[in-house]
């Protein structure tokens, strides 16, 4: 479901027949953008004509294409800036920004710098050039947005301008673009009318017939402050004696404002008075609502506001149709503090009451809970907050939900059951699962005090799923079973769609102890459950989680089948179903990378970036950059597949999908490729695990990388044999062929081939089947060395492997040369080698890699047969022209 967007903001300036035109400013602003200018920066207080200057530079312009957004104080949330940034651009560039729309649309929102890379790519691809203008910046107070907007700003491209209005300076690099020549800026001292431009507003554009000298007084006396300017004109109407009127018109902006208001009011009829300060509580104005605030007839509001703007009476249009106006700010701002001036406060409270039932019956509930609460009706808010919770719940708004909800007092959300579960859903969405729980107690005790409980009959399986919920994010197994139990206990059966969500995290707790069968089990009864209920797009998205456990099962076709079983429902099913499709030929492609099916795994690695564009579940960022991370370690770019999985981790987004394989382990694993044990050592220090850590799925891989560094230790091959074990167990066949592998790399460091061999054979039985090549051939030159050895045993027998050893050995990359032997050195004896060579002893050695003294010795006796070298200098020499030191 698509967030509404309010078009009114996107406009732009309607344009006037009555301005002053401002050729010196309108030539500084073009003068910026042609000379590659980043920024524009239009900076000063209320009523100096910054909206309208730049209305006056853009509205004729045909050397560019303008997106305007008028921003507000809603605007600070930073999905909702987005939201709208990207909709202003495409009123001017239609095909960019998808992708960020899509990705706003999640229950997480990835991170503001991943969105904008995206855009920026887009915008970066435009013909021409297009100008963006933020207005009323000021209006925002959000440290997330202007980080966000300074990221902007660091990488525009040419084809971007940006341009901001503000009263205050945005905090932004500005001294550091001042610097650097990217900036352009109109100030105070830019915008004030000169005495021409007075002359020509006060007497043409108002209708003045001043002289000079009355121009030049009042023109002083304002600083050239064009809504001071027009104050006092609209007060000046009628003046039998305008000369005496300006030499009395003195003081401050802020007293003048006072003076200026009075007289303005003070001119006009009673009833137009009335209608000024009372529909002064209104952000925007329409007729309906100007009539439901003051209780009038059909009809009056809209002539009023009519009779508003042929008076210019501050009256801002909105839209095209004169339908939606708003006051300008500062005359709105007086307004309002002379409203709160009058006698009676319950006047002004109902006149907020009557504008919150306004927009609740016209479906804005948020300016109805606005003015709810502004009538400091309590109650009503609240009961507009639990309103407003589905379907802000589904368009994934519960940030902006909490933002309303902590305006209340403590005492009224306490006495509201359902406004209690709600916030601690919201909270519980918020990745806030404690102070979650302390809401969900209050709901319980707030239902067990409601007198009307069959009404809240829904709320006991809600809570019980939010808890589990809160369990499963703090990785609480017991408690997830729990509160998913408990949940399916409550939820009546007929309630397929919410029992389906109790039983599905109850089932995903099999997932953590490495039950994968029972978990396939429940991913499969789900997808029945969304079939019967109708449901294309929840059966295709739950295709991809049964692949992944398919795959850990080591069943490698089964995950083939029902990716293309997804894809083929999700083309009958329309693009809903088909936009999450990025997963599936995301999978698809690294299933056939592991099968070396290169051609096929291109063509759905293609399909799957294109779709990712537009993808809206909130995980994609995540696996795509595992799944890059996967390619550049198998292609030997070892440090480009570490930047990968740093972005990886750094996108992660909390969900009920265990953690098999951590980030920081497969990086271990590629610090180990590389020879970088320190990293590695670190890691493992760092993790706090042993050789003689209980083994479990969710330790599996970790315990399989610490084995990889402690290849030659006692208690090697006791873990190793646990994790088989386990695994076995649990009929995880990818699972034990990476143990098997593991073993047999072990064995081979410790000289002990034959068992090294036996454990390679096994592997390559339950590998052959389903076509595995990667797992093999990613282990790198060892494991090619293991299978050439186990292939020359296999060519004395008649044996079916020996096809499938061919297939894996023509996949290895061979050495350059017979004599480049830096190819055949593991891992261990590079680090070791580079110990050599800063002068460390073996005994030294041993004690910096926790490896025995004899386990050292013979680490170098290998060297030095492989390197051709009688003892440790000419070993380290050799290593030297070799570039391996």
């Amino acid at each position: 479901m698509s967030t509404p967007i309010l078009a009114t903001k996107l406009y732009l300036p309607a344009p006037r027949p009555q301005i002053v035109s401002r050729p010196r400013l309108v030539e500084c602003l073009a003068s910026g953008l042609a000379a590659g200018h980043k920024l524009t920066l239009i900076s000063a207080s209320a009523g100096f004509g910054k909206t309208t200057l730049l209305g006056e530079w853009i509205s004729p312009n045909t050397d560019f294409r303008a997106a305007w957004l008028s921003l507000d104080e809603a605007d600070s949330d930073p999905a909702r800036f987005l939201l709208y940034l990207v909709s202003a651009l495409r009123t001017a560039a239609p095909n960019v920004g998808q992708p960020v729309l899509a990705a706003l649309q999640t229950p997480q929102l990835p991170p503001a710098e991943d969105l904008l890379t995206g855009l920026l790519n887009e915008i970066a691809e435009l013909p021409g050039r297009v100008i963006l203008v933020l207005d009323d910046y000021h209006l925002l107070d959000s440290p997330t947005v202007d980080s966000a907007l300074a990221f902007l700003l660091d990488h525009l491209p040419p084809q971007l301008h940006l341009v901001i209005a503000s009263r205050e300076d945005p905090n932004l690099p500005l001294p550091r673009l001042r610097a650097r020549g990217q900036l352009t800026e109109l100030r105070v001292a830019d915008l004030r009318f000169t005495p021409a431009e007075a002359a020509e507003f006060l007497n043409r554009v108002m209708g003045l017939n001043l002289t000079e000298a009355d121009v030049t007084a009042l023109e002083f006396r304002t600083e050239g402050w064009i809504a001071g300017l027009q104050l006092a004109a609209l007060s000046m109407q009628g003046q039998a004696d305008p000369a005496s009127f300006i030499q009395s018109f003195t003081g401050s902006h802020r007293f003048v404002l006072d003076y200026l208001l009075e007289e303005v009011l003070g001119q006009q009829p009673p009833e137009i008075q009335n209608f000024l300060l009372r529909t002064a509580i209104l952000n925007r104005l329409c007729g309906p609502l100007c009539e439901a605030v003051l209780e009038t007839s059909s009809g009056s509001g809209q002539t009023a506001l009519e009779s508003l703007e042929q008076a210019n009476l501050f009256l801002v249009p909105l839209d095209n149709e004169r339908r939606w106006y708003r006051y300008h700010h500062l005359f709105g701002d007086l307004l309002r503090q002379r409203l709160a001036t009058l006698p009676s406060s319950v006047l002004l409270e109902e006149l907020h009451l009557r504008a919150s039932q306004w927009w609740e019956a016209n479906s804005d509930l948020a300016e109805a809970f606005n003015h709810a609460h502004a009538a400091r009706d309590f109650e009503r808010a609240a009961r507009l907050s639990e309103l407003a919770w589905p379907g802000m719940d589904a368009m994934f708004q519960s940030a902006a939900w909490l933002g309303w909800v902590k305006k209340l007092p403590e005492t009224v959300i306490l006495s509201r059951s359902l406004l209690c579960y709600q916030l601690g859903r919201a909270l519980s969405d918020a990745g806030e699962p404690e102070i979650s729980e302390t809401h969900l107690k209050n709901a319980e005790r707030a239902l067990a005090e409601a007198s009307n409980q069959a009404r809240f009959a829904s709320l006991p399986g809600d809570i019980a799923l939010t808890r589990a919920y809160n369990a499963q994010v703090l990785g609480d197994i017991a408690g997830t079973i729990q509160y998913s139990e408990d949940a399916v206990r409550l939820i009546p059966a007929e309630d397929v769609f919410r029992r389906a969500q109790a039983v599905i995290m109850l089932e995903f707790t099999h997932w953590a102890v490495g039950d994968l069968e029972a978990s396939l089990r429940a991913i499969q009864a789900w997808m029945a459950d969304m079939r019967k209920l109708g449901n294309p797009v929840f059966e295709v998205a739950s295709a991809f989680a049964k692949a992944d456990l398919l795959v850990v099962l080591g069943r490698l076709d089964e995950a083939i089948q029902s990716y293309r079983q997804a894809l083929q429902l999700a083309a009958e099913s329309g693009p809903e179903a088909r936009q999450i499709t990025a997963h599936h030929h995301l999978g698809l492609a690294l299933i056939y990378h592991e099968l070396g099916r290169d051609e096929s795994a291109a063509a759905h690695w293609q399909t799957a970036a294109d779709l990712g564009q537009r993808t809206t579940l909130v995980d994609w960022p995540h696996r795509w950059k595992l799944a890059q991370a996967c390619l550049k370690e198998s292609a030997g770019e070892w440090d480009a597949a570490l930047n990968f999985l740093d972005e990886a981790g750094r996108v992660y987004v909390k969900n009920p999908v265990p953690i098999a394989r951590p980030v920081e382990a497969l990086k271990a694993r590629i610090h180990l490729k590389q020879g970088r044990w320190d990293k590695a050592e670190a890691w493992a220090r760092e993790r706090g695990i042993s050789l003689a850590d209980e083994a479990s799925y969710l330790a599996e891989f970790e315990l399989l990388t610490l084995a990889r560094l402690r290849l030659d230790a006692p208690g090697i091959h006791n873990l190793l044999e646990r994790l088989r074990t386990l695994a076995e167990s649990q009929n995880r066949l990818g699972s034990v062929i990476e143990i098997l592998l593991a073993q047999s790399l072990a064995y081979r460091a410790q000289n002990r081939q034959p068992q090294a061999l036996v454990a390679l054979e096994r592997a390559l039985t339950l590998a052959a089947p389903q076509g595995y090549l990667r797992t093999f051939v990613d282990e790198g030159e060892a494991m090619r060395q293991l299978i050439a050895d186990f292939r020359a045993v296999l060519e004395k027998h008649s044996n079916p492997l020996l096809v499938y050893t061919d297939k894996l050995l023509a996949a290895f990359p061979q050495p350059e040369s017979e004599n480049q032997k830096s190819e055949v050195l593991s891992s261990r004896e590079i680090e070791i080698l580079r110990l050599v060579a800063e002068g460390l002893s073996n005994t030294e050695i041993s004690q910096r890699l926790y490896l025995a003294l004899s386990t050292v010795k013979g680490h170098n006796l290998r060297i030095f047969d492989k390197l051709q070298a009688q003892n440790r200098t000419e070993a380290v020499a050799h290593a030297r022209e070799l570039g391996l030191l």
